[in-house]
Order: structure tokens, then sequence, then C-alpha cells
């Protein structure tokens, strides 16, 4: 038990906290040193604390500490102190989360909370030992808190103030409910006035459309995001189920129609590879900036660079993910609709209907299969890949666990195993292969790396550098493996990155580039992953510089196969179709072939930046207003779609109508 020697600092305080307002004004001055810690961490850019965000959190601190005032002297102590060790952890956990993901925790995303102990070294690698600036107020607030609360009387009246009569505690007891009202009331005002004002200008429509988690961040404060976080979240899971009104289901179906007819073009490529195997590989955290590029005089991806002269090429390939990351890419890219603002769609709406791949090809007489060697219930993958209707999730457990790197099985022997399971299932087939080796944080064994990284031997970066290399390696016998079985003359391979690497440090990358980067190189470079696509003939080979996306991966797998979109509800167009694309990011980031348009975290479409992209300068503003409109739309209907289960409601009309 801690010691209060007369006189002392702890003396001081402990004799301090035991006035009326002076613990409470402590924790508010405490609280609001880490919220202000945490944001200046964030390096969020075009984000800083101004005098009103101070009062927000400041009413937001009150909003969640008023009650501490209804409660006598050593109980108010207990539950501030209590309320500091949760704000804090709640604090310090974002800014770790936010260090890999650039979004902050939500509800959903605690969903997903049994796959935390998976991430391992992940999560280790991004906790900083300056992080400890968070905890070192509890060194002595703790154990002085326990002092205090347990200390046994010593005093007639020590912490409880005299002994009252009935009259006298009614009294106190009123003069504690007035003050903790008095607390409640200055926390909403401090809190609510400011968001309404702010709602009601520049961040118009805030509350009424799925904006980026950061830039409700940036009005609501940390606090106040959370708040309004499990707010939305009640809205929607509890109690009644919500409904959307029926003009804007109507409207959605309408923009489904325009679509399907769009889709259904045909020109010489359509239906050319009828009845080819389709074997997809999603390759972790595959960036596109290392694609043809060397470093000491050594190729990063050898093997893909030599794929590319035989195949489909597509360089301005973005991956389209959120908070899901491979699991968004997974769905994004099966279902050709959006990710969520929220959460996974794997965690959120894993029984929803939706048209996949698998689903799809299944009813054109294709086998279906999906390989991925890690535990069948992360990211929900057994109900999600159930719902898809694959034949088989060939998971952790059908794989010999003979070369371990990392978070499974090395990815040459994922490849090696994967195909010779392939023996056995009967042609036409589809098969999903997921990889693992090369996830954060990237570490692989010193006898696997192959790669002279120089300069950037010992980062985190030169690892993802010698990691990529190794998957290039294995792609590489992966393909020399196809042909062994006769696979490649009789297969579409399609090959692509799941998301970027999360490194955000812009000097590594204008290191390893040698010259400076903007904000679009920067922009570019963490959103666009390769797309490589080889036809059985070697047909259609060459580089496609058009913007392309995750969503138009389903319509161009349709498309090569002669499938008719007609029936089903996607999103994306065909690759190979004629139509004019744009492509959405769930940060409201779109690109066409002509502009390139980076939102303000405001919020504000006139505070953001559109790029010309063939001068890659900034232009006038006005050049992406249609883009910016476009995207936002289609972020709507996907989360409508997906929300709302609309396809279900869709197809059961379909067949009434039959």
């Amino acid at each position: 038990m801690l010691t209060l020697s007369p006189g002392g600092f702890k003396d001081r305080l402990s004799r301090s906290l035991q006035n009326r307002y002076a613990a409470y004004i402590l924790f508010i001055i405490i609280m609001l040193i880490k919220l202000v810690l945490m944001h200046y961490n964030l390096q969020v850019k075009n984000i800083d604390m101004n005098p009103v965000d101070y009062i927000i959190a400041i009413g937001s601190l009150i909003l969640v500490s008023f009650w501490t005032f209804w409660l006598p002297m050593r109980g108010r102590l207990s539950a501030l102190m209590l309320l500091n060790l949760i704000l804090t952890g709640i604090i310090y956990a974002d800014l770790v989360f936010y260090r890999y993901f650039e979004d902050f925790i939500t509800v959903p995303i605690l969903m997903q909370a049994g796959q935390v102990g998976s991430l391992g070294e992940s999560i280790r690698s991004l906790i900083h030992w300056r992080d400890l600036f968070f905890f070192i107020d509890w060194i002595v607030l703790v154990p002085l808190t326990v002092s205090l609360v347990f200390r046994k009387r010593r005093v007639r009246g020590y912490m409880e103030g005299p002994i009252f009569g009935t009259t006298s505690r009614r009294k106190v007891a009123v003069r504690r409910f007035i003050t903790g009202t008095i607390a409640l009331l200055l926390g909403f005002v401090l809190t609510f006035v400011p968001i309404k004002k702010i709602s009601k200008t520049w961040a118009v429509g805030l509350f009424e459309s799925n904006w980026w988690n950061v830039t409700l961040y940036n009005v609501t404060g940390l606090i106040g995001f959370h708040g309004y976080d499990i707010y939305r979240y009640a809205k929607d899971h509890l109690g009644l189920q919500p409904v959307l009104d029926q003009e804007e289901v109507d409207q959605n179906r309408k923009w489904f129609d325009k679509k399907q007819n769009e889709l259904s073009t045909t020109n010489a490529t359509f239906s050319k590879y009828q009845g080819s195997n389709v074997i997809m590989i999603q390759v972790e955290a595959f960036m596109n900036f290392i694609v043809n590029q060397t470093i000491n005089g050594q190729e990063i991806t050898p093997n893909f660079n030599k794929l590319i002269n035989e195949s489909m090429y597509y360089s301005n390939f973005y991956h389209q993910t959120a908070l899901g990351r491979t699991s968004d890419a997974d769905f994004v890219t099966q279902s050709s609709l959006l990710p969520l603002p929220a959460g996974s769609v794997f965690t959120r709406y894993p029984l929803h209907e939706y048209d996949t791949i698998p689903t799809i090809l299944k009813e054109h007489g294709y086998a279906a299969n999906v390989y991925h060697s890690y535990d069948s219930s992360f990211w929900n993958r057994h109900t999600v890949y159930k719902e898809m209707n694959y034949d088989r999730y060939y998971s952790k457990k059908d794989f010999e666990q003979d070369e371990m790197i990392g978070w499974s099985v090395s990815d040459e022997s994922f490849f090696k195993q994967s195909l010779n399971m392939m023996k056995d299932v009967p042609e036409p087939f589809y098969s999903f292969l997921i990889t693992l080796t090369s996830h954060h944080p990237y570490a692989l064994p010193k006898e696997r790396q192959q790669l002279d990284t120089g300069e950037f031997q010992g980062t985190m970066f030169g690892d993802y550098l010698q990691s990529m290399h190794y998957v290039d390696q294995a792609l590489g016998k992966f393909v020399e493996q196809m042909n062994t079985q006769g696979l490649w003359d009789s297969s579409i391979l399609i090959i692509y990155g799941d998301h970027d690497n999360s490194i955000k440090d812009k000097a590594m990358y204008e290191q390893f580039m040698d010259r400076p980067l903007n904000d679009l190189d920067m922009e570019q470079i963490m959103n666009q992953v390769p797309l490589l696509i080889h036809l059985p003939d070697g047909g259609s080979a060459g580089v496609y510089p058009e913007a392309a996306g995750m969503m138009n991966t389903a319509p161009t797998i349709y498309h090569l196969l002669g499938i008719s979109p007609k029936p089903y509800f996607l999103m994306g167009d065909s690759l190979l179709g004629e139509q004019k694309r744009l492509i959405p990011l769930r940060s409201r980031v779109f690109s066409d072939n002509e502009v390139f348009y980076i939102p303000a975290e405001t919020g504000s479409f006139e505070n953001g930046t559109c790029y010309n992209l063939s001068t890659r300068q900034p232009t006038d503003i006005n050049a992406c207003r249609q883009g910016h409109e476009e995207t936002n739309k289609l972020l709507k209907i996907s989360d409508q779609v997906i929300t709302y289960d609309l396809l279900k409601q869709y197809k059961a009309s379909a067949r009434d109508k039959k």
C-alpha cells in the first residue's frame, strides 16, 4: 500500500483529490491530453485540432463522466479511475488499429475481435516505445486511488465528511444530483451545439450518408465517434430490422436493369474461352509499384514480369477494399459490389444474398472450390463460402503443415498442395486461392531472403520487398506445375493483389523510386494492385492502362466464358467491354481515364483535389464533380443492396412474375 509522507508530492496530491471538484478536473485534463496525444500520433493529413475540437472533446469527456458526481467521494474516485483505464484502453486501441487500417474500431469490428489473437507479430510491430506516455499517469494514480479508497479512517469522517443526520444526508444527495445534472447539461451543450452547427454548414449530410469514419471523427472527436457508432449499430441491428423506402428499392432496381442491358453488349472476345477452367489467385499485400522494378540490379518480381509479356496486365487496377481488407477483396471481386463503410460484409451480413462467381459458374456446369491454408473461421469464411455455394473449402485442416512461414504453410507449399488437390476435381472448374506468406509484418526467414535490399535492409519496407520476391518465386513454380498437370492451355489464370502493405511512410517510397512524390502519386501507390489475366492461348496480351477495379473482375470472367449477365445484379463492367469506366473507392477517392479525385478529410467536395491524369497536376475541381456524384451514388446503392438484402427481394419479385 502506498505511504503518503506529510508534505510530499503524493500527500499534497491525495489531499487535493479529496476536494469535491479537483479529482474530476484532473481526470478531464489527463484524458484531454491523451486524446490530443493520440490525435497527433495519427498524423492525419489536413486535420488539426482547433479550438472547437477541444470544446467538443471536453464536452464528450463530461458526458461520459458526469454521473460520477452522483457518487460519494470514495465511489467518485473509484469511478474516475475506472473511466481512465477504460478510455485509455479505447484511445490506445484506436491508435494501434489506425496505424494498420487508417481507420477506427467500430462495433462491427469488435464482432471480429476473435481474430485479434491471430494477428500476432502484426500487432506487436504497430506498438511503439513512446506509447508508454499514454499510461504514465497510471504509475501514480492507480496506487494513489487504491490508497485513498481503501485506507482506513484515521479520523472521524475521513473521505466521507462528518456524520450527518437524515436532513443533512438528503441535502448532500440533492447537491450531488444537481452538480451531476449541471455537468450533464454542460457536456451536452459543449458537444452537440458545435457538432450540429458543423453538420449544417460544411458537413451537410454527415449523419445521413455513410461517410468515411475519419471524416466523422474530424467532426465528432474520438469519443463522439464511438458514441455515434454505437447508436448507428443499435439502430440498424437491434429491435425491428431496418426497411428501405420502396421508392429507393425501385430506383435501385431500375439502375441494375440499365446496368444489365449495358453488360449484355457482346464483341469478339465474348464466349471465346467458353468451357475453360478458371484459376484465380488473390495474393496477400501484392502492390503494383513493385512490378517491373529492380533493386540493386535484381528484379523484385521476375516471374510475374515474364507473365506480363503473354498476358493481359492492367497497370491502373485499384483494390477497392475498406476495413474488411482481405475479406473485402474477396467479396468485391466475387460479387461485383463494393465494401461497407464499417466492418466486413463477411461478418456483418454473411447470410444475405449476392451474385458471386462460384454460384454463377456452378449454374453453368462448373465445379467450384476455394483454397486457403488458415483457420476456416477467420473472417467467418466457413459460413460465407457455404452461402457462396462452393463445393468445398480447403482450409488449414486440409493442408499438410510441412513448411511454416509466417501465418501458415509457405506459399510454395500452398500452391503445390492446392494444384495436387485440383487433380481430382472434374473440369471445367473454378478454383480460388488465397495466399498468406506475404502478410504483414513480412517476417520471412533469413534462409528464404534472396533479395539484396541494400539501404532498406532491416526495415519493414525491405522485409516487404523480400517477402514479395519470395511470393513471386512461388508463383513461378505454380505456373510450372500448371504446365506439368496440363492446366496451362485449358485454364484462364487470374492473379491480383488484395490490398496495400500498410506501410505509409512516404519517404520510403520516394527513396525506393528515387523521385519526389505528390499526393496523387501516393494515393495511386497505396490503392493500386496488379491484375494479370492469362488466357489459354495467350490471346489479347498487352498492357492495359485504363482505370480498372476489383468490381470489374467477375463481369470480365463471365464475358470470357460467354455467360450472359442479364439475370445477375453486378455493379462493375467487363474489362473487355466498351463502356467508360469509373472506379470508386470506399474513401470516396475515384478515378477514370482522365481525372483522379482525392477528397478532403472534411468531406466537402470543393475542398478536395481534382487531378488531371495527363498532366498529373491539380485542375479545376468541377472536372471531378460528375465523377464525385457518381461515386456517391454507387457507394449508396451498394450499401443499400448489402444492408437491406435487396437482391433477395429482387429475385423473389422476378420469380413471382414468372
